[in-house]
């Protein structure tokens, strides 16, 4: 395998893993429920690293952001939505919002 992997193929990869969360609203619910207790996986680690001395583990560290990604992108396929279209999006926000890169002038000021 490439080391490279746009969006959409990610997503469309993780779609042949997905089916545990059945589908339409399900589909959904799961999703949304695996992304929240991932990323909670991923602050605990941080949380541990900080509060109580635990050395970083960067192999933890990419487990668990690859397994938000994944719920990510299962979150975005049970919605319909295109990943990849959602990155950019984003991106053209952010550039708009910050210009000139992240500003705390403009985090305060901002329209949107």
């Amino acid at each position: 395998m490439s080391d490279s992997l746009t969006l959409k193929e990610y997503q469309h990869l993780a779609n042949r893993t997905s089916g545990a969360g059945g589908d339409g609203k399900q589909r959904m619910m799961v999703s949304a429920l695996g992304l929240a207790g991932e990323a909670g996986e991923f602050a605990n680690l941080i949380k541990k690293m900080t509060a109580h001395g635990h050395p970083l583990d960067s192999q933890a560290l990419a487990d668990e952001l690859g397994d938000v990604l994944w719920y990510l992108a299962e979150a975005a396929t049970s919605c319909g939505l295109d990943l990849e279209k959602i990155g950019v999006e984003n991106i053209d926000k952010l550039r708009e919002r910050y210009p000139d890169g992240f500003s705390k002038e403009n985090s305060i000021h901002r329209e949107r």
